[in-house]
């Protein structure tokens, strides 16, 4: 098996890489932003969010884009927290949430070939991390 359900899967003797590029890149072209300016950070630094705001013409495609976003946190955990920003406000978004999904694709674009690695450690023990900050 190579690619299920959008994610890509290549095998070595030392583990399994998975990433979903191929996904990533028909999400931008589906978002026309598959020739924008990658960003650096799924955030920006500086963002304060305002309650007030207008409200984006089309919701549907926002919670579309959002709800493909939260899948792809499957193989790429460092959009999460941005994620689960924009995914707070799809009852009612803004341009300003608009803008911040537009960013995030923006980073995805800049490392589309990123991923997760599942290494083969001998033992089919399942260990987690997490940082409590």
């Amino acid at each position: 098996m190579k690619y299920f359900l959008g994610i890509e899967m290549a095998t070595s003797s030392k583990g399994l890489f998975l990433n979903q590029q191929k996904y990533i890149e028909d999400l931008l072209q589906e978002s026309g932003l598959l020739h924008a300016k990658p960003a650096a950070t799924p955030l920006d630094s500086k963002l304060k969010l305002d309650s007030d705001g207008k409200a984006i013409d089309s919701p549907s495609n926002y919670q579309k884009l959002v709800g493909k976003l939260i899948y792809l946190t499957i193989t790429t955990p460092d959009i999460a927290f941005a994620v689960s920003l924009v995914s707070q406000h799809m009852h009612a978004p803004t341009t300003q949430h608009e803008g911040m999904v537009k960013r995030i694709l923006r980073y995805l674009k800049g490392s589309i070939g990123r991923g997760m690695v599942m290494n083969n450690n001998g033992h089919t023990n399942i260990m987690g991390y997490s940082d409590s900050d």
